[in-house]
């Protein structure tokens, strides 16, 4: 493989290690949050209204962000009826195949929130609730964990193009 697409798989790869390892913890934020409720909530009986959307928007950019993360441990579910049975050529084979599939619909999806971050920032959109906060800060978020997935799927794709031609990428 060229010096480039090594450099690319390499800093990529990085990249999505260091925010995957940095949003892991924001489970823990979004757990002291719901904590924090119940104790406020059960113990002082002081409910707040921003603690439900808050948590929720913690865990969509938690699992937005990880996406990248996830890909390089191979955690995204599979369908492993046949694939676990195969050397790590033939899995490459057909991952290189099936990851058109993935960057097609990574594309659109990223068209998509990019589209959806415009419109939230150009017309100041917020969530129809009773605290009604801000959705630009949450769709931004979404749309550079699409990137970083995207940018990690075509890793995954030298990667295993690589595999399948009997080369080493890493």
């Amino acid at each position: 493989m060229p010096k480039a697409i090594k450099l690319y798989v390499r800093y990529v790869t990085a990249l999505n290690n260091v925010v995957g390892k940095f949003v892991m913890y924001w489970v823990l934020l979004m757990m002291g949050i719901l904590l924090y409720e119940t104790i406020s909530r059960t113990v002082f009986n002081k409910p707040h209204i921003w603690v439900v959307e808050t948590s929720q928007f913690i865990m969509a950019a938690y699992y937005m962000l990880a996406g990248g993360y996830s890909m390089i441990l191979d955690g995204h579910v599979r369908m492993d009826l046949l694939y676990e049975r195969w050397t790590p050529k033939q899995k490459a084979v057909v991952d290189v195949f099936t990851a058109f599939f993935l960057l097609f619909y990574l594309v659109f999806l990223l068209y998509g929130s990019i589209a959806a971050t415009k419109y939230a920032i150009m017309y100041k959109q917020v969530n129809y609730t009773p605290w009604g906060p801000p959705l630009s800060p949450i769709k931004i978020i979404m749309t550079i964990g699409i990137v970083l997935m995207l940018l990690q799927e075509i890793a995954m794709f030298f990667k295993d193009l690589a595999t399948a031609t009997g080369r080493e990428i890493v």
